[in-house]
């Protein structure tokens, strides 16, 4: 039994993952760990999916409602979908399996801002019966120190009548010391959150928990869904250079200083090389208050520029897992992980003044930003905490090259077929071809804008689209002609592409 089950109790409470997989009924809410790819269940998902397809097998119904921090794996969320046993999912996905699900209406799927979706279960909109987390190791006092992530962990304990715990000794024991752990009170006695600065720490580095909850602890040694980020490319190079012309902008008009820049960022291969183009920059002193933890802000602190890093989560390559796992107890002097009712909080993150940059699937020409929906039926993977930091951030971005599927698809488009962002939020595009600064201009003064951001083999097609609008609704504040406004689109399902 592996020594990190401290707790004598607990240890009595050690079992295979199929014996565990026993305690979950036919329908039940489950609360699981796992943000991004990281710190989910790694042996209880596929111990209930191979329960659910014996049960199946024998004519007898066995599924269960999902709820996670975000993005798991496909050895969670991915077995359960192909074992057909996720009834509901909420509040983020992204594995391909599951998506196939819920695209074909086998799995019901709700698209929730990740700082709302531990609220839909405190404040019993949602049912929970049973939480099964990822930790670190558990302690002599039955303390639960979380792996590489946190996410929903803590309200889903509090709230679930059972608690099954998975103890994963691929994570470092190293990241004990690297949590903040701090509980929001519930309503109507609820305080500020205490933080002011992105470093502040204001809780335990541990989770406390109800002991008498647990009915199962499992031993595990298996890691995160790291994923391999692709090589920067030259559309990746000129966005990140954009990106970086609009902070030297800001710098020169007095709102930004060289050495204040706090900022946010979503995951994914762009993103990240934002974040490799500040390592050449002449910002200093970078602090980040955002979700997930990328490559691109391991380097930052490494290369001395980046000083704080708070986030719920880690987004990392195999190379720089193992990097974390091998050199955790140095990186927690400039880490925090926190719950991600803390790291997504709208208060905090209005407070701090970040600069926030999401990737998107498209905008419009107006400034509303879809970043769901393909085609606007088909969901990709969710809204995740884009929402939280665009309404409230300082400043808040988003990037995206002008094409994709080699061409066929145009990220500027005359109206977006799924609005997530509304022009309200948006106020910069940042494409390959440049930035749309969208910040004080009416939506007709943002068409030429956002029209110089998109690829030039749409830009012709955009400006005839606006030029019909302008005649269709003559003198309008938002001029669209509704019968063509979806042609793109329209396009694209027909012909295969949005050029027609």
């Amino acid at each position: 039994m592996s020594d990190r089950i401290a707790h004598a109790g607990l240890r009595g409470k050690v079992m295979t993952a199929d014996e565990a997989a026993q305690f979950i009924n036919h329908g039940d809410a489950l609360g699981i760990s796992g943000f991004t790819g990281a710190g989910y269940p790694k042996a209880l998902p596929t111990a209930l999916a191979n329960r659910g397809k014996e049960l199946h097998a024998k004519g007898e119904e066995f599924a269960v409602d999902i709820y996670t921090g975000a993005s798991t794996a496909p050895d969670c969320d991915g077995v359960m979908a192909e074992a057909d046993i996720i009834r509901y999912r909420m509040p983020y996905q992204g594995d391909p399996a599951l998506r196939k699900s819920i695209n074909s209406g086998k799995a019901k799927y709700q698209d929730i801002h990740l700082s709302h979706s531990a609220l839909y279960i405190e404040q019993g909109f949602l049912p929970i019966d049973a939480a099964i987390v990822e930790v670190t190791r558990i302690t002599e006092d039955g303390h639960l120190v979380p792996s590489s992530s946190v996410g929903n962990n803590v309200e889903w304990m509090d709230n679930a009548d059972k608690i099954i715990i998975e103890v994963n000794s691929w994570q470092s024991e190293e990241l004990e010391g690297m949590h903040d752990i701090y509980r929001i009170q519930h309503l109507p006695n609820r305080t500020p959150v205490p933080i002011n600065a992105p470093g502040d720490r204001i809780g335990t580095p541990y989770i406390d928990i109800n002991l008498d909850k647990v009915v199962a602890v499992v031993e595990t040694n298996a890691p995160d869904r790291n994923s391999p980020f692709k090589p920067l490319d030259e559309t990746s190079k000129a966005i990140a250079g954009h990106f970086l012309d609009f902070l030297e902008g800001e710098v020169r008009a007095g709102r930004l200083a060289y050495d204040q820049y706090i900022m946010q960022s979503g995951v994914g291969n762009v993103p990240n090389a934002v974040m490799a183009g500040l390592l050449d920059s002449k910002f200093e002193n970078i602090k980040a208050y955002t979700e997930v933890i990328q490559d691109g802000m391991i380097d930052l602190i490494d290369a001395g520029k980046m000083t704080v890093a708070s986030a719920t989560s880690f987004s990392l390559s195999p190379e720089a897992a193992e990097r974390m796992n091998n050199e955790a107890a140095r990186y927690r002097e400039n880490i925090i992980l926190r719950p991600q009712q803390i790291s997504n909080h709208p208060e905090v993150v209005r407070r701090v003044g970040l600069i926030a940059t999401n990737g998107m699937i498209e905008a419009d020409i107006y400034g509303n930003v879809n970043s769901t929906h393909i085609n606007g039926s088909r969901m990709m993977n969710g809204i995740g905490g884009s929402g939280d930091f665009t309404r409230n951030a300082f400043v808040s971005s988003f990037i995206s090259p002008s094409l994709a599927k080699d061409g066929a698809i145009s990220t500027i488009v005359p109206f977006a077929s799924h609005i997530d962002h509304t022009e309200h939020d948006a106020m910069v595009i940042i494409t390959e071809r440049g930035f749309a600064d969208l910040r004080g201009l009416a939506p007709r003064d943002r068409v030429a804008k956002l029209i110089s951001v998109a690829h030039p083999e749409y830009q012709p097609l955009l400006e005839e689209y606006y030029e019909r609008a302008l005649k269709t609704a003559p003198g309008m504040s938002t001029p669209h002609d509704l019968r063509t406004a979806f042609d793109f689109h329209v396009n694209m399902i027909e012909k295969g592409s949005m050029k027609g």
